[in-house]
């Protein structure tokens, strides 16, 4: 079968690489064009744009690359209908990924889609072009399913892959000499993920390394992205000569961190994942948070709490983050009864895990997409 598949961003790229192996497990005979990096390219097949080119965070970044996204529209569109898939295969990405179904839907294209938009955040009328444009749609948040369910749409929680790549990693690396491959000395270490994108490093990079000058007996470190060059970092740093960064060495910091400051995203679950006590923080362009903050309904907005369904790390969201944080970290590094009760709260997420979401989306997809399956209601195949 072809299959098309549409990431955008360094996320969508991992989760692309990992189904696009599972499904040529079952599919022998599997063919792909996509949107994605370097990872998916590493499986085969033809790389129509890569991911550097989409990744555009907040409002004002989209309008300041509008000509870039309508190009990248172009480019799907005109691919789409020179290749012809069996299903297109959309991967996280809403903003353009549901334009794109709407289009596809009405040139009578299938559409499948991994990881479902934020709509129990915000936006929640676009559940109407997901039950439209959407034929089968593969969750990772295990409370999603009860939210379409009330919205009369059927999804399907195949496990959270987040899991899967983190036991992977404690598996098959020995991360013991991390320290001391990166010049790093024996003081305990701080873990800083400030975020993947532009924009987030430079909103919130600034305020971790504030803080860490209060802080002598730790070492902090950041974890470099692989999808942003060390030009970006290199300004920030040039006054905290004692901070450090690494690149591509995510999972590695983390299995020896001993705390960590994480922006909102997946990061906060991969921290919780390899048992890192964190706090979390955010902040946006003053004009995307004024225009977003009244429509969204959260709570909470870190992975960890939305799945537990409670305040189990600390959120701190866009207002004076530096003396906040400041205070956190204090006792996230001082407080042994407070990170005991983190810890807790980590044993509770991993019992909502499963192994094994790429394995078992790529095989429902397969089975979907048989022709003798068409209208039949198949179920979730059962977890181990």
């Amino acid at each position: 079968m072809k299959y098309f598949l549409i990431a955008g961003e360094p996320s969508g790229d991992i989760h692309g690489a990992h189904l696009m192996h599972e499904i040529k497990q079952l599919d022998a005979g599997a063919d792909f064009w996509f949107t994605g990096g370097d990872l998916m390219e590493r499986e085969g097949g033809r790389m129509i744009r890569h991911y550097r080119y989409m990744s555009f965070m907040g409002i004002m970044a989209v309008i300041a690359n509008l000509h870039q996204v309508m190009t990248n529209f172009r480019l799907c569109k005109k691919a789409i209908l020179d290749y012809q898939p069996d299903v297109i295969f959309l991967i996280d990405y809403p903003g353009f990924n549901l334009r794109i179904a709407r289009w596809a839907k009405k040139k009578g294209f299938k559409v499948f889609m991994y990881v479902s938009p934020t709509v129990w955040a915000w936006k929640e009328n676009r559940v109407k072009t997901i039950k439209k444009c959407i034929d089968r749609l593969f969750v990772v948040l295990p409370f999603e399913v009860d939210f379409y369910r009330r919205h009369h749409y059927e999804v399907y929680y195949t496990g959270n892959p987040v899991f899967d790549v983190v036991e992977d990693f404690k598996e098959k690396n020995d991360v013991s000499r991390f320290k001391e491959e990166n010049g790093l000395d024996e003081r305990p270490v701080v873990a800083l993920l400030a975020g993947s994108r532009k924009q987030e490093i430079r909103h919130l990079l600034p305020v971790m390394l504030r803080i860490t000058s209060f802080f002598p007996d730790y070492q902090f470190v950041i974890a470099g992205s692989s999808s942003l060059p060390p030009e970006v970092y290199r300004p920030f740093l040039k006054d905290y000569p004692s901070v450090r960064i690494v690149y591509n060495q995510t999972y590695a910091l983390l299995s020896n961190a001993f705390a960590a400051i994480v922006t909102s995203g997946t990061a906060t679950l991969e921290t919780a994942l390899f048992n890192v006590p964190e706090v979390v923080v955010y902040k946006m362009e003053w004009p995307t948070y004024l225009i977003g903050r009244p429509l969204v309904r959260l709570t909470y907005f870190s992975l960890v709490n939305l799945i537990l369904n409670r305040m189990a790390v600390k959120e701190l969201l866009q207002f004076r983050l530096f003396e906040r944080l400041l205070e956190e970290t204090r006792l996230l590094l001082n407080d042994a009864s407070y990170r005991e009760s983190i810890y807790t709260a980590y044993k509770e997420l991993r019992l909502l895990m499963q192994r094994g979401a790429y394995r078992r989306t790529a095989a429902l997809a397969w089975e979907f997409l048989q022709p003798e399956k068409e209208n039949s209601s198949t179920c979730l195949p059962k977890t181990s």
